[in-house]
């Protein structure tokens, strides 16, 4: 890795407390343009600090497009640009350059894509899909029951000790994106169904563990996003449920379902964990395609 690409990766997660996912993207993001920046000038094929620091607003645009030409998202892109911007405002204040080449590089434009949400009765079938009082039945069932009736990220979900749960008060404690804490209620169902596993399930999994995570594999540790990502879809399968699910999929059934049934939007922000209440104004975009949808299927003169 290059050292100022480095420096400020370590800026990122020191100073700015942002999540690996997001450290290992825009390193990733940097390092290419490193590269691309070492080829075009030079026709190596080797990363140059010196080319990506001295770069100027053409060789951005340049990557950038280069991108978007070779199947990248505009998604990707805009992260891409991101991260170039951030790279050179850090290397701007700590006096390695004297301009930002990305100053006015206009962001590529995005298409709003609307998460996939469950409907209700999917969300009765997935949730019954691991049945009975086999551990790995009662562990699976626990965690969705809590996904779905918190709307936890699924980084924050299998991070959970067994002392971030009150369920006798029935809330979670949960750190999220930029290390803020919130507390999220939790109810009935779900505080039941993590009764269950923790008294049935959780003990038979791994008796000997001394891990305290609240979600374990039958190793003893805890339970990797990777695991929970091939348990879901594995139960969608389950269900009957053919259409894409992701983890995320239920985290946007939840806050959907919440705002159709009369949430206000600040409290489902609070929630999420949204540091901006414009992230969560999509979901109002969700419920009105579906009140759209429902009234042109029930409406005589729709």
């Amino acid at each position: 890795m290059l050292s100022c690409i480095e420096e400020y990766i370590s800026y990122l997660a020191v100073e700015r407390g942002l999540s690996e996912n997001t450290l290992e993207a825009y390193a990733r993001d940097l390092s290419q343009f490193a590269l691309f920046a070492a080829r075009l000038n030079r026709g190596e094929d080797e990363p140059c600090e010196e080319d990506a620091t001295r770069a100027g607003q053409s060789l951005v645009a340049a990557f950038i497009a280069h991108g978007m030409e070779s199947g990248a998202s505009a998604a990707s892109a805009s992260r891409r640009l991101s991260a170039l911007r951030g790279f050179y405002r850090f290397l701007l204040r700590e006096g390695h350059i004297t301009r930002d080449p990305t100053a006015n590089l206009d962001t590529p434009r995005q298409a709003q894509r609307l998460p996939r949400v469950l409907t209700s009765e999917e969300v009765d079938r997935l949730l019954a899909a691991p049945s009975g009082d086999e551990p790995h039945s009662l562990r699976d069932r626990a965690m969705m029951e809590l996904l779905y009736a918190s709307g936890l990220r699924v980084s924050e979900l299998v991070s959970l000790s067994t002392r971030d749960i009150d369920l006798d008060v029935g809330y979670v404690r949960c750190i999220g994106k930029g290390d803020r804490e919130r507390i999220v209620p939790v109810g009935q169902t779900a505080v039941r169904a993590i009764q269950r596993y923790l008294a049935l399930g959780r003990r038979e999994l791994a008796p000997a563990t001394d891990d305290d995570s609240l979600f374990i594999t039958n190793r003893g540790a805890g339970m990797t996003r990777q695991a929970f990502w091939k348990m879901i879809k594995r139960r969608a399968m389950e269900a009957g449920i053919s259409a894409r699910i992701t983890p995320h999929t239920l985290r946007h059934s939840f806050a959907t379902h919440l705002l159709e049934h009369g949430a206000d939007l600040r409290s489902v922000q609070e929630m999420l964990g949204h540091a901006d209440i414009r992230t969560t104004q999509i979901y109002t975009h969700l419920t009105q395609t579906r009140l759209r949808e429902v009234y042109e299927k029930h409406h005589p003169r729709a």
